[in-house]
């Protein structure tokens, strides 16, 4: 009796034995794997009736059996049928992503959060630690500079929506200011609004001296503070304001707020490679050297996001490039460690799946590797002649 490797139908990702005793008829020992099902011989031969010869069919048969239906099929059978080659691909590939992401490591995930970074260390999909390596003057720093940020959030839908004649009236969108300003400067409803934050301002203030920041922080908040306050008392009073007087108030304190940047970029610098120093020696060269670097941002830091930045020299500098992944978010996930092996599961096994569906053409593996679309290249070569698209680029 011949025995040979097959699948299981119900776990495909499980090599099963196949047992052949004659030409027309398999037996199969299916896997006690996801589904803990067993098909023995015995019960597959009291069960033979029910499955029938045809569910074993040799597949050189049924391919030749194929064009030879009777009835024709309906055409959107016929695509469905087609159709399911990429609906049990995705199954089968979603099962390998779920499988590579358990197998993943080491791995560091950053969640780039108000408090410089939540940093998860993370090894064959196991969370090994998380904290936040970054000390409180950090975020002290961004909590003070972003008075002039909560000001403008609170005034914003209220400016005029017409580009007024400041000095860089021409940096501004004026359909970006319309849809800002959409309420306009007739209505008041900013005062009550403004006084809350006011106190917010306020109750800071009062704090400072208690919050332990070095001196040039605390004396560099004092000032901003002092003239946002400023700012919102004049608002308030006259019960008006517009874009000039908000950048006459931004533009005094911007000299203090970059005392903030320095502080905080300090404090992020410190702690992140500090981390990094024992999480280093925790692992071993070897292992650092294979390290992936999973981070979360937001568009607006994506360009050169502060971890990243912090990040890269310390990694192999001959894998920094591929191995450090930042993955722009509109809002942070709830389990950032679930998220990024899920996502870097796909980055891994696309990897090898580029060189080995596409070992003859390197730029096309390369697409299917990397973040460009498979099919950018074929669709800026078919759109060479599009008129809207060669208008669009002149």
């Amino acid at each position: 009796m011949g025995t040979e490797l097959g699948h299981c139908r119900v776990c495909p990702v499980n090599d099963i034995a196949v047992y052949r005793t004659d030409p027309r008829l398999s037996v199969i020992a299916l896997c006690q794997g996801e589904g803990q099902h067993v098909t023995t011989r015995r019960t597959f031969l009291g069960t033979g009736a029910a499955l029938g010869a045809t569910a074993f069919a040799d597949a050189s048969t049924a391919r030749a059996s194929a064009g030879t239906a009777s009835a024709p099929v309906p055409e959107r059978d016929a695509r469905a049928a087609v159709n399911q080659i990429d609906t049990d691909m995705q199954r089968h590939y979603d099962l390998l992503r779920a499988s590579v992401a358990r197998h993943l490591g080491p791995v560091i995930v950053v969640n780039n959060d108000a408090k410089g970074g939540e940093y998860f260390l993370v090894d064959r999909g196991r969370t090994v630690e998380r904290l936040h390596p970054v000390g409180p003057v950090f975020e002290l720093a961004k909590s003070v500079a972003h008075t002039p940020l909560g000001i403008y959030s609170v005034v914003a839908p209220y400016l005029s929506p017409k580009v007024p004649p400041v000095g860089n009236a021409d940096r501004i969108d004026p359909h970006d200011l319309e849809q800002v300003a959409h309420i306009g400067p007739s209505s008041t409803a900013w005062i009550d609004p403004l006084r809350k934050f006011a106190a917010t301002l306020e109750t800071a203030r009062r704090n400072l001296p208690g919050a332990n920041m070095p001196g040039a922080l605390e004396d560099a908040g004092r000032s901003i503070l002092d003239s946002g306050l400023d700012f919102i008392t004049d608002a308030v009073t006259s019960h008006s304001f517009d874009m000039q007087g908000f950048q006459d108030f931004s533009s005094a304190v911007y000299g203090h707020i970059r005392t903030t940047m320095y502080w905080a970029s300090k404090a992020q610098i410190e702690g992140v490679h500090a981390l990094l120093k024992r999480w280093r020696a925790q692992l071993g060269e070897s292992a650092w050297s294979e390290l992936y670097v999973f981070i979360f941002e937001l568009w607006t830091t994506a360009a050169l996001n502060q971890n990243a930045v912090i990040i890269k020299p310390c990694m192999d500098q001959k894998r920094a490039d591929s191995h450090l992944i930042n993955q722009m978010i509109a809002q942070f996930p709830s389990d950032p460690v679930a998220t990024a092996l899920d996502n870097l599961a796909r980055i891994v096994q696309d990897n090898i799946a580029a060189e080995m569906v596409f070992p003859t053409d390197p730029d096309v593996a390369t697409a299917l590797a990397g973040e460009e679309d498979l099919l950018a290249q074929e669709i800026l070569k078919q759109l060479r002649d599009c008129p809207f698209h060669t208008a669009a680029k002149k």
